[in-house]
């Protein structure tokens, strides 16, 4: 398929072949998973011991100097086979992998932190609110941070945490008034007053279990204040983002492969054949195909 043009070099390769030929496990529980809300554990698990969280590390922190163009490969490639797996484990991908390109931390911070990703740590940002929306548009949030000493009391509820229950740590987004800007705070997921609000109840992403994140009263070290910013976050191009559509346009040829299918299986009394022979079915088929063709030549050109 259009996909496997895109594949460059043996590490893309490598990385396709190995979730492909996981294919069958990733998928086993997935019906299950999406109608109970339930998170794909044993997926983001494998992906952890197969080393994948730490790819998104530059080789001289053990990763392995993945590019964003290597995550939309790899993450096509999930969000196809299962997307709650794929859109979870994508934003760690896309947050470690912003943090160490664009070293928006401490050089102790980052190194630091990329012990904690070697040894299987997970992470996502905690940045949306029932009240106030996205931060990238100018809001500012209602979780403050309020100092106290050399620590920072934070309080707050935060909505869409994707991997809530299975994130190792939280970069928290807090409104920070001795700053008067938004502060992001790395919080571990054992910090006293931090707990996650079992709510996440949706048509779409069900596995995903984006619960809100609950911050009472949680005490963090100054030193874990790792990012001050000043101004809508959505000024700043960040091409890590992409893992987002790369996921979406793999659920979209998922569907697309359902189809094609179905209508190649599919003989109603009415007709003789299968519909796939219908012309009409044909075409529908055909203007899948040029969607589908028309989005991975613009992602992977952006």
């Amino acid at each position: 398929m259009s996909r496997d043009l895109f594949i460059k070099n043996e590490f893309q390769q490598k990385w396709v072949n190995k979730i492909e030929n996981h294919k069958a496990s990733l998928q086993k529980h997935a019906e299950k998973n999406d109608l109970n809300s339930e998170f794909p554990y044993e997926n983001i698990n494998w992906l952890i011991d197969e080393g994948y969280t730490k790819i998104v590390l530059p080789k001289s922190y053990g990763g392995e100097d993945a590019t964003p163009e290597d995550i939309i490969l790899f993450q096509e490639t999930l969000g196809r086979i299962d997307g709650a797996t794929a859109l979870a484990i994508g934003w760690h991908m896309g947050v470690v992998g912003q943090i160490y390109q664009e070293k928006l931390w401490t050089q102790d911070l980052l190194d630091e932190f990329a012990e904690e990703v070697l040894n299987g740590a997970i992470v996502n940002r905690a940045v949306s609110e029932a009240e106030t929306g996205s931060p990238t548009r100018g809001a500012r949030p209602s979780t403050h941070a309020d100092r106290d000493g050399d620590h920072y009391i934070i309080n707050g509820v935060k909505t869409f945490t994707t991997m809530s229950q299975r994130l190792t740590h939280f970069l928290v987004g807090a409104y920070v008034p001795e700053k008067e800007a938004l502060g992001f705070f790395l919080i571990p997921r054992e910090s006293e007053g931090l707990s996650i609000a079992e709510n996440w109840n949706m048509v779409g992403m069900r596995a995903t279990e984006s619960h809100d994140l609950v911050l009472d009263d949680v005490k963090v070290h100054e030193k874990y204040l790792v990012e001050v910013v000043n101004g809508p976050r959505g000024n700043n191009i960040n091409p890590w983002n992409l893992h987002i559509p790369a996921v979406y346009l793999g659920i979209g040829q998922a569907a697309r492969d359902y189809a094609v299918d179905f209508a190649n299986e599919y003989s109603p009394g009415s007709i003789d054949g299968v519909i796939a022979d219908i012309p009409a079915v044909q075409q529908n088929i055909g203007q899948m195909e040029l969607e589908l063709t028309t989005a991975r030549h613009y992602i992977y050109s952006v």
